[in-house]
């Protein structure tokens, strides 16, 4: 838990960013009225989270599922949030699958590569050496013999 109220509050450049793309150009923003916005921010998310982990336990779960935040939105009478949640989860999940493909198909061509090219030197040392060691061999031979 936070040691400090300061703590729970959401990073400026955070709510900067979100107040500058949900309004017009041209329009100014107080900083006074950012640090409003920053605080009631970080309460509904405080407010929702615990409303969530309450919704959690209450199903004797310990971990706050997408739905315990949907159910809680419901709870706290934001119905209308539900909706835009659930298509901005979708997205985020499709992305985050977006960059697991990649990140396995790199890591396939990687390792095709590798296959593709195997070390040399390894081989025609290891064939050089029974090579030599069988005309070694014939040579020895050739002396006991003679």
């Amino acid at each position: 838990m936070a040691e400090r109220p300061e703590d729970l509050n959401l990073p400026n450049a955070v709510i900067t960013r979100i107040i500058k793309d949900s309004l017009p150009d041209g329009v100014a923003v107080a900083k006074e009225a950012r640090s409003a916005i920053a605080k009631a921010a970080s309460v509904f998310v405080l407010y929702t989270t615990s409303t969530a982990n309450s919704l959690a336990q209450k199903n004797k779960k310990k971990t706050v599922s997408a739905q315990d935040v949907f159910n809680a939105m419901k709870e706290m009478e934001f119905e209308k949030f539900i909706e835009p949640l659930q298509e901005s989860l979708e997205v985020h999940r499709k992305s985050q699958q977006n960059k697991k493909e990649q990140k396995e198909a790199k890591a396939k061509a990687k390792k095709a590569e590798e296959e593709k090219t195997p070390d040399m030197p390894e081989e025609e040392s290891s064939e050089v050496t029974v090579m030599d060691t069988s005309e070694a061999d014939k040579e020895n031979g050739d002396q006991e013999a003679g």
